[in-house]
């Protein structure tokens, strides 16, 4: 075999080692999540202090793991998926639905979202916006971006699956076991 049919792999291997190194980083932030809710529960009930920018801070990282992991999400088959025939198929025919879903649903709507949230997004840069809240986090633009890093990971999570499907249908990669949750 030639090193043409490798240069795609090699991509998508790295593609799917920065996702799942990511998806991870994202995940530990249901940690900060939990114990940043607590304080706040405690702040404001127990000593009658507000915490707004543990609040705000909270939140982020809700938006982080939800957005940020989501390409981990798809890269592991972690993702809902309604596949009573799908689990049914052999590994060539779940590559061909893997390949026209990737072209025809979630490249698309990646697409859509960037381009429908990209001025949203810049908008939020060019005022540098803050939180609306007295002692918020002054980084609402920060927050929006997420947006943007979900498009982004979840495109490249969608070219990698895609490589990944072609070549098994190619006959280059052999075929695996449908493994779910």
């Amino acid at each position: 075999m030639s090193n043409t049919p490798s240069l795609p792999l090699g991509i998508a291997r790295v593609i799917d080692a920065v996702n799942f190194r990511f998806g991870q980083a994202c995940s530990w932030l249901t940690l900060f999540m939990v114990l940043g809710t607590a304080l706040v529960v405690i702040l404001r009930y127990g000593m009658n202090l507000g915490a707004t920018a543990l609040q705000e801070a909270v939140l982020y990282a809700h938006a982080l793991v939800f957005m940020g992991a989501s390409a981990w999400a798809l890269q592991r088959n972690a993702h809902v998926r309604v596949d009573i025939f799908y689990q049914q198929f052999s590994g060539r025919r779940q590559a061909l639905v893997e390949v026209l879903g990737t072209l025809f649903l979630l490249l698309p709507v990646c697409l859509f979202l960037g381009w429908a949230s990209w001025d949203y997004v810049a908008n939020s840069w060019s005022t540098r916006e803050g939180s609306s809240e007295s002692g918020g986090l002054k980084f609402v633009y920060l927050q929006k971006s997420i947006i943007l890093v979900l498009v982004v990971s979840l495109t490249l999570q969608g070219i990698s699956n895609l490589i990944k499907a072609i070549y098994l249908l190619c006959g280059v990669l052999p075929e695996q076991e449908v493994k779910h949750g």
